[in-house]
């Protein structure tokens, strides 16, 4: 799995609109001002997201989008694979065997692999409730964080 600025921005775009008052839809307009992403590009990604299901449009004054389900039912990675399409150089790689003479397409295959697994594993929720920890921290780093929180 590849992440690149068209999953990215979908997930910022996603997570903004979690933060929101769940009862108003969220003008495209406004989110691409706030983000600094051009209004065209944006539409370009609701659309995909719509298809896949994982946000809605509401046409007509205070019109906008709103997510389709709750955040804690959206996966980052769902979001990604609604905007992201395979390369072909991806499509390919994943259609060829480890034994075709290049040693790291199973390398790579690994670790786009882990990456989807990782992102399998974190919520809409999780990222507007700040419960993703930064990798390299040790567990005291980790409790002093938790309990300068509460």
């Amino acid at each position: 799995m590849r992440v690149g600025s068209k999953g990215r921005y979908a997930v910022t775009a996603v997570i903004f609109l979690a933060q929101q008052d769940k009862r108003m839809p969220m003008p495209l307009a406004d989110i691409a001002s706030l983000h600094e992403i051009s209004l065209s590009y944006l539409e370009q990604l609701f659309a995909k997201l719509r298809r896949a299901g994982l946000v809605k449009s509401v046409r007509g004054p205070g019109g906008g989008y709103m997510l389709s389900r709750t955040a804690d039912k959206i996966l980052v990675s769902d979001i990604i694979a609604a905007v992201e399409v395979p390369t072909t150089r991806e499509r390919k790689s994943a259609s060829k065997s480890a034994n075709d003479g290049s040693e790291t397409v199973a390398l790579w295959e690994a670790l786009g692999n882990q990456v989807f697994g990782f992102l399998s594993s974190i919520s809409v929720a999780d990222v507007c409730e700040r419960r993703i920890e930064p990798a390299g921290q040790s567990d005291l780093q980790v409790a002093a964080r938790r309990a300068a929180a509460s």
